[in-house]
């Protein structure tokens, strides 16, 4: 295991900069979620710590060395592609063994053993003599995951390598990549634009915005506290409305209406953020329009008008609520996040 240190990473492309001097610190055996969405630098960066990619300037520390300039067979990393890149003419066995052949790793009885154990560890031994074409997504996955790991990396790096699975197959890999993670402590750094995943897998979750870290936390943290309503909209698609905050402490909505809060630390123009799951319809409270129903299988997601703005309520199967329909909903005051503008 080994740790990982960014130090003012930026990275252009001719007079286009996409890396804006990023921090970053992977502890030992650490796994770290880069999150955020298309284009916004997630890979590039990954890229950068595997060498696949030069920096404009910064640093890349690994486990102590400096490797800013070494090529990615001297960083002693592993990568795991999207697109898994299984080598098609080779069985399960001998792509496994692939990088252990390519750098001459061990003997044949040790690269046999290795082997072996990495395709335990992702419970496909029984396969090993298939050839890519005749496996499923899930195996192929699991083969590459497989080939990742045989050398006993320093660090695993993980580019969206659920992205092309069914969702059954995607909840069963979180699963898999969460006990493997904690059997092996293998330091990982994983990027995805699916917020569940990051939450679910994740010691840490850094969120990019722009080529900029806009937040990072653990993921129970930076989900309950939000520091930026680019924050708030993408981790659990917060509702964000406009406010004013007044004495008591109160919020008060474009349209005159009021909510109490218990965080009284902004005053004036501020933004209110209100979790879909954490508002409830109630006898009284903040009026809203219905306005669309979408079922979710176990859940029910309503899109309301509020204060001329446009927001979303998750409900249980047992609200039913029509097009239309005026409702009040209600909310805890200390689930209440207030944002400064």
């Amino acid at each position: 295991m080994s740790d990982i240190h960014l130090d003012q990473i930026r990275k252009s492309y001719g007079h286009v900069e996409v890396l804006h001097g990023i921090d970053l610190n992977l502890a030992s055996g650490e796994f770290v979620s880069l999150l955020g969405a298309s284009g916004c630098g997630k890979t590039t960066l990954l890229r950068t710590v595997a060498g696949l990619e030069g920096v404009s300037s910064g640093r890349v520390v690994i486990d102590g060395q400096d490797v800013t300039r070494l090529p990615p067979e001297r960083r002693d990393i592993a990568m795991m592609f999207q697109s898994y890149a299984l080598l098609p003419h080779l069985s399960v066995y001998e792509n496994v063994r692939f990088p252990l052949r390519m750098r001459r790793i061990g003997s044949r009885s040790e690269q046999d053993q290795r082997v072996k154990d990495a395709l335990e560890t992702v419970q496909l031994p029984h396969l090993s003599d298939r050839y890519p074409r005749q496996l499923s997504g899930g195996q192929q996955q699991r083969v590459a995951l497989a080939r990742a790991i045989v050398s006993n990396p320093k660090v695993l790096l993980l580019d969206e390598p659920l992205s092309n699975l069914d969702a059954r197959l995607r909840e069963d890999m979180q699963v898999e990549l969460i006990e493997i993670h904690r059997r092996l402590g293998l330091t990982t750094l994983f990027v995805t634009h699916d917020q569940e995943e990051a939450l679910s897998l994740s010691d840490r979750v850094v969120l990019l915005n722009a080529g900029k870290v806009e937040q990072e936390g653990a993921p129970a943290e930076i989900y309950a506290r939000p520091e930026t309503e680019f924050v708030s909209g993408f981790i659990g698609s917060a509702n964000v409305l406009p406010a004013t905050m007044e004495i008591g402490p109160v919020a008060v909505l474009a349209d005159g209406q009021k909510l109490a809060v218990a965080d009284a630390s902004v005053t004036g123009d501020a933004a209110i953020v209100l979790r879909q799951e954490d508002l409830a319809v109630a006898d009284a409270g903040l009026k809203a329009t219905v306005k669309t129903r979408v079922f979710l299988g176990a859940r029910n997601r309503y899109v309301l008008s509020l204060a001329g703005e446009t927001i979303r309520l998750l409900t249980g199967n047992e609200v039913v609520l029509k097009p239309g329909e005026d409702v009040f909903l209600a909310i805890d005051p200390a689930r209440v996040r207030v944002l400064a503008r």
